[in-house]
């Protein structure tokens, strides 16, 4: 089966899961080649991958680290880039498919169905309109207009793939919205992440240790320099901060002696299992990834960003961990931290969450699903072959 995995390059989380079902393909002896663009173009090509560039669907504005959606959209209409199916049609004619993968990449959708080649959507999130609610009228009839476009999207596809835990433990839940007609196309494959927990070696650390994931750039940074100053509160805790991909790490001077900086890393496993808690937004893949190692989170969502607060606000109702915004105090910080270094706090649903993270192995799900389904046509065109020359 000759599979091509397209990816949205806005934000590694659609990457690196990207890459591990790609993984799972070639271990059972299937093609893969992928089309993506960007820092994520250059991950699958180290990674070893074929991979052809594509146009990006979105051409991101904002200031201050503060995402504009709607002059994001205006932006990319001028510079024609939206819906650039062309390339995906070329892509698809020299490549030669079986199957289309396309991760919250919605040209692949049009382009797949134009080619008539079968199509499986990836995403964590299907009520984009929310992102312009309460922000005038211009933006409700952009959102009006974005709805009508995925919902079309949606009929399109052979199947839609939630890579999250069924329910009633779906972290996305509160941004997945489908009528029964479409449900009937959705699987809930597990968590899809980059490494297992088993074949992870932890990082040398000393313990107990906090991994803090929000990188100290832009807005962020204000929660940055909070969990410095939570550290140097109680020096028995020792912290490893990452850093965004752009970030001098030697800005930050004068840090405690139980923090350790890095600049962004591609692996972030091995400092996951050495931690007892993970600081994080609440970004899907990141959040999956940690609970998938089995560890509670302390998530600071991003301002305005209503996917990741509702992603947040599962993680504390479903008692894994809690879930705080920017107002919240360095003090505050090292309370919680304490109550689940010292005490042990989420520490059980933390691990079922890993466990049936294992149980339901998301990449191979997704793998016999496609298998399942490619073996469902070719019986189907066997069928029609025998019909027709009876």
């Amino acid at each position: 089966m000759r599979t091509l995995i397209l990816v949205c390059g806005e934000g590694l989380g659609h990457t690196s899961r990207c890459i591990a079902i790609a993984r799972e393909l070639v271990s059972a002896g299937h093609e893969v080649h992928f089309g993506a663009y960007g820092y994520s173009h250059d991950l699958i090509e180290r990674k070893g991958y074929g991979v052809s560039i594509i146009p990006s669907e979105i051409t991101l504005v904002g200031e201050a680290g503060a995402l504009d959606l709607e002059a994001s959209i205006l932006a990319t209409l001028k510079k024609g880039r939206f819906l650039d199916i062309s390339r995906i049609k070329q892509l698809i004619k020299k490549v030669r498919p079986e199957v289309v993968i396309s991760d919250s990449y919605f040209t692949g959708i049009l382009g797949s169905k134009a080619m008539k080649v079968p199509c499986y959507l990836i995403m964590n999130q299907s009520n984009m309109e929310e992102f312009f609610i309460n922000k005038g009228v211009f933006s409700r009839f952009l959102g009006l207009v974005v709805k009508k476009f995925y919902s079309s999207a949606f009929r399109m596809v052979n199947g839609i793939i939630i890579p999250d835990y069924p329910m009633p433990y779906t972290i996305c839940r509160k941004n997945i919205i489908f009528d029964d007609k479409l449900m009937e196309k959705v699987v809930y494959s597990g968590p899809v992440v980059g490494s297992t927990y088993e074949e992870v070696l932890p990082a040398d650390v000393q313990h107990p240790h906090v991994l803090a994931m929000i990188g100290g750039f832009s807005y962020r940074e204000q929660i940055f320099l909070k969990v410095i100053n939570a550290a140097n509160m109680d020096l028995e805790i020792n912290y490893t901060l990452l850093t965004g991909p752009s970030v001098d790490p030697s800005k930050f001077t004068q840090l405690p002696p139980n923090v350790r900086i890095l600049q962004f890393i591609t692996d972030q496993f091995p400092y996951i299992k050495s931690s007892q808690v993970v600081i994080a937004p609440g970004g899907h893949s990141t959040l999956m990834e940690t609970l998938s190692f089995g560890i509670p989170i302390l998530s600071f969502p991003d301002r305005n960003h209503t996917e990741q607060q509702n992603n947040a606000s599962v993680i504390a109702e479903n008692e894994l961990g809690y879930c705080f915004d920017y107002n919240t105090s360095p003090d505050e910080i090292l309370l919680y931290i304490k109550d689940i270094v010292y005490n042990g706090k989420f520490a059980a649903n933390a691990r079922f969450m890993r466990q049936l993270s294992e149980k339901l192995n998301g990449a191979k799900t997704i793998c016999k699903l496609l298998e399942a389904n490619a073996l469902c046509r070719d019986h189907k065109k066997e069928e029609s072959k025998n019909f027709r020359h009876s």
